[in-house]
């Protein structure tokens, strides 16, 4: 007897780690955000730029790792011809290849906008994905602090752009060359020691000046009893850092402060002078230590950047869906990279650029109830009562696409509308399609509804609210809440009316 044919083994449905489905309600927030950040980006100037999600492996920096297969941190793959191409890390290197491959023809300095997925092949966690937006803007070829401090001061106007009140935020700005100066001072030869340094230095905000200086000289056991490692300074050395790192009321005495203790230090020095005009031209503009400030514990890519380095900290305190409270911190960050598009062109390239992180930035808007996390308005749905009658269907549907939303703009959105596809055998399914579409509005019209002339509209969001309020369904069934008959040449005159009420808006 044959066995009998195996049933196929039904393919089980399944996200990657690290990645997240978007539904419209994230979309459309999404989209409202990144609008307002294009605003300011491009009242200061910049313009829109794309380049591909893809690059050669090459392109995308020194802090990739050196293997024969650059998998660690890239999402890669050997292409037909042998090259190695990788999904975008960030936003950033792929500009400074772009810059490079069109350099004689870009106007300098050249002032840009981006903004898309990037990718990481990390290990993912809460709040850690492999796929995430940013939003970026950057200059080429201007070599001053101008143009560093523009960057802070536009970074500061896309806060409140969305929406972050003066005060709940802060844009923190350091120098490089300050840190250097401070390895220069130790002499720090070893680079993983430096490393560690750097990090002990980037939890200051975190763990206070104690715990930093616990993780420069031997170590710290956090509250779980797991023990770090330190970075092993004599005490002398850790009172020089710390010295430089530790914040004071002032800004302007915290740059006195750095010039005092790295006063032998040329390379300190060159950042202390930038960070003095990076602040003289910010209040110049109007810029106070609440909305821009120097903070020298701000640590950013340790082969990234060559000089002045900012990052955008949310101030605000919330709690998450489980009442614990919650501090966003950094949102976004940038500074000069004066070495990247060089590395192109054999050549000195000033840059500097700014990079907000959407996807993070997007989450605490939500929780502070700066974007409206809904989803846009679907569509008028228009039902279809008698499936002989499609085409008289379709014109009602056409009428409501061929019209503006409002007459006063003929040019501007116009009517969302469509037609019920599905099975037309039961109203009931068609309106709970209505519903699940999030639609505002249906139309209907039965054989008496045609003999007549007319159409019934069902306001649907008006419905839900006073079904909410009726107790029995008998009593809603003789009420009829939200439903009104009209003639067929008042359907859009009736639908903008129905609209307006609710204020449904598209585009």
């Amino acid at each position: 007897m044959k066995d009998k044919p195996k049933k196929p083994q039904k393919l089980k449905a399944r996200l990657p780690r690290g990645l997240e489905d978007r539904s419209p309600a994230a979309i459309n927030a999404t989209r409202q955000m990144v609008e307002k950040i294009r605003a300011v980006y491009e009242l200061y100037g910049f313009e829109p730029v794309e380049t591909p999600a893809f690059e050669y492996t090459d392109a995308l920096g020194k802090f990739l790792p050196d293997q024969d297969r650059p998998n660690e941190g890239v999402f890669s793959f050997q292409d037909d011809d042998e090259q190695w191409i990788s999904l975008r890390y960030d936003l950033t290197a792929p500009l400074a290849r772009y810059v490079a491959e069109n350099f004689d023809t870009l106007p300098k300095p050249y002032r840009s906008y981006r903004f898309g997925w990037v990718f990481r092949n990390e290990k993912p966690g809460p709040g850690r994905f492999r796929q995430f937006m940013q939003f970026d803007a950057d200059t080429v070829g201007a070599p001053t602090p101008a143009a560093d401090a523009e960057m802070c001061m536009m970074a500061a106007d896309t806060m409140e752009a969305l929406g972050i009140p003066r005060g709940s935020y802060v844009v923190k700005v350091n120098s490089r060359k300050v840190l250097d100066g401070v390895r220069e001072a130790l002499g720090i030869a070893d680079d993983g020691q430096w490393l560690t340094v750097m990090r002990a230095i980037d939890k200051l905000d975190r763990l206070g000046i104690a715990g930093v200086k616990q993780l420069l000289g031997e170590g710290r056991k956090d509250e779980s009893g797991d023990f770090t490692k330190g970075a092993g300074l004599t005490p002398t050395d850790i009172v020089l850092v710390t010295s430089v790192v530790e914040q004071v009321d002032d800004g302007e005495e915290k740059i006195a402060q750095m010039d005092l203790r790295l006063r032998d230090s040329k390379i300190a020095q060159q950042g202390r002078e930038e960070l003095e005009e990076i602040a003289t031209l910010v209040r110049g503009s109007g810029y106070g230590e609440d909305r821009i400030k120097i903070d020298p514990s701000v640590v950013r890519g340790l082969e990234y950047y060559t000089g002045p380095v900012y990052e955008v900290e949310l101030l605000l305190d919330t709690k998450d869906e489980k009442g614990r409270p919650v501090r966003f911190g950094s949102v976004g960050g940038g500074g000069r990279y004066d070495g990247l598009v060089s590395r192109f062109r054999g050549e000195p390239v000033p840059a500097t650029g700014f990079s907000i992180g959407v996807s993070r930035l997007q989450a605490a808007l939500t929780m502070l109830g700066q974007l409206d996390a809904r989803p846009e308005a679907g569509p008028v749905v228009v039902t279809v009562f008698d499936r002989d009658r499609v085409a008289d269907y379709q014109k009602f549907v056409g009428a409501l696409r061929s019209a503006p939303l409002d007459p006063a703009k003929p040019d501007g959105p116009r009517i969302r509308a469509e037609l019920y596809l599905g099975n037309p055998k039961n109203m009931g399914n068609q309106l709970k399609y209505a519903d699940r579409r999030n639609s505002p509005c249906v139309i209907i019209q039965g054989s008496d509804e045609k003999a007549r002339g007319e159409v019934q509209i069902k306001d649907l969001i008006e419905g839900a609210k006073a079904a909410a309020a009726i107790a029995s369904n008998q009593e809603w069934r003789e009420t009829r809440p939200a439903q009104f008959s009209c003639k067929e040449d008042e359907i859009v005159a009736k639908v903008r009316e129905v609209l307006a009420r609710h204020d449904v808006r598209w585009g």
